[in-house]
């Protein structure tokens, strides 16, 4: 079994595109996901859509699902665990938190199934290094690895009518005495700052034309977080959105490595960049390693202002186009894994005063 559990914590590596994101979100797996889709004249378990299903096998599926999600609506982990299976449930704090924080966003919401699929792995390898669905027309495509022999499902339902609505998809794995229980959980928001993720698939476009290369960037990444329900499926619509985000992928963001930005008496050791509605409206957040220095003048809260300020002047003085995109930037100094200062601005007080042109300096060697 491989558990997943995304809260605060980086997504790097484990999904489509490297996500940051500093949102509550539940990804509780027995399956690690695939990397990319596969030609279609790869071997593949065979798969169904709901529309190829019998009414009895909709049904089953609807009814295990609207089960499992009423159980973190009403906040019932006992009930939840109970219809977990064992390899999940012997580990099942991960899930217990994320119901905690997930049920009062989801509590008065309207549910509706917005898509199931059959995968039938029982004619597989026993943990297969790589099990392939090809689902439905226009073609849908799960990849998944260390898949036990089996029957599963994949249910995405739609929590709305509320504030924050949320997608919520659930991996049923069918049991010997053919009940549907739950093998992975997972959410995500379907709206971020007031926006769906086509509103920012569509802004981003604008802003790729005007050559407005960050902000077209994380509009693209907010864009995928919204529309993909989960990391392991492929679709005609996410691979084009995919292939747009590499078109306009800007190559001096802090990657592999740190982005070395320079401000009048110091340089900023820039480890991260991505977006956050931690605290609402969208901001930019970025990471840095204060050097011996910086981190000295940490210790005392108005220095430490100051020198904060000057690294987001700093940055937008290097992409001024970061203004119209953002509500404004969360700068957190970090410190052996610890944050040493942290502070949020809106764009409008953040004044870039007498301070001349900001340059960013060679990555430092790793």
């Amino acid at each position: 079994m491989i558990t997943f559990a995304c809260k605060t914590t980086s997504l790097k590596g484990a999904a489509m595109f490297p996500y940051y994101r500093y949102l509550p979100c539940t990804m509780f797996l027995l399956l690690a996901p695939g990397l990319l889709m596969l030609p279609l004249n790869v071997k593949a378990a065979s798969c169904k859509t709901q529309s190829q299903m019998t009414a009895a096998e909709r049904d089953a599926l609807v009814s295990a699902a609207r089960a499992m999600v009423g159980e973190v609506q009403s906040g019932d982990v006992q009930a939840l665990r109970q219809s977990t299976i064992p390899a999940v449930a012997e580990d099942f704090d991960g899930i217990a938190s994320s119901v905690g924080t997930l049920k009062p966003l989801v509590q008065q919401a309207a549910i509706t199934v917005d898509s199931l699929y059959l995968l039938d792995a029982s004619t597989e390898p026993q943990n297969a290094a790589r099990t392939d669905f090809y689902c439905g027309s226009p073609v849908v495509v799960f990849n998944l690895t260390n898949l036990p022999t089996g029957k599963y499902a994949l249910t995405i339902l739609h929590a709305t009518g509320v504030s924050q609505p949320q997608q919520i998809s659930l991996i049923l794995s069918e049991t010997a005495e053919h009940r549907w229980m739950l093998g992975g959980f997972f959410s995500r928001p379907m709206i971020e700052a007031g926006h769906n993720g086509l509103w920012y698939w569509v802004t981003a476009r604008d802003y790729a034309q005007k050559s407005m290369a960050w902000d077209a960037w994380f509009y693209y990444r907010v864009a995928a977080y919204c529309l993909e329900p989960v990391d392991f499926l492929s679709s005609p619509n996410l691979e084009k959105l995919k292939r747009e985000v590499d078109h306009v992928r800007p190559g001096d963001l802090p990657d592999t490595k740190p982005l070395m930005l320079a401000a009048p008496g110091s340089v900023f050791q820039v480890t991260t960049i991505d977006t956050t509605v931690l605290l609402g409206p969208l901001d930019l957040e970025v990471h840095y390693i204060p050097d011996t220095n910086q981190a000295a003048q940490l210790r005392d809260p108005p220095t430490a202002r100051k020198q904060v300020t000057e690294l987001m002047i700093a940055l937008l003085a290097l992409h001024p186009e970061l203004r119209d995109a953002f509500h404004g930037i969360w700068v957190q100094a970090d410190r052996d894994s610890t944050s040493m200062f942290s502070l949020e601005l809106p764009m409008d007080q953040i004044s870039p005063a007498k301070q001349p042109p900001a340059i960013a300096s060679s990555p430092i060697s790793q």
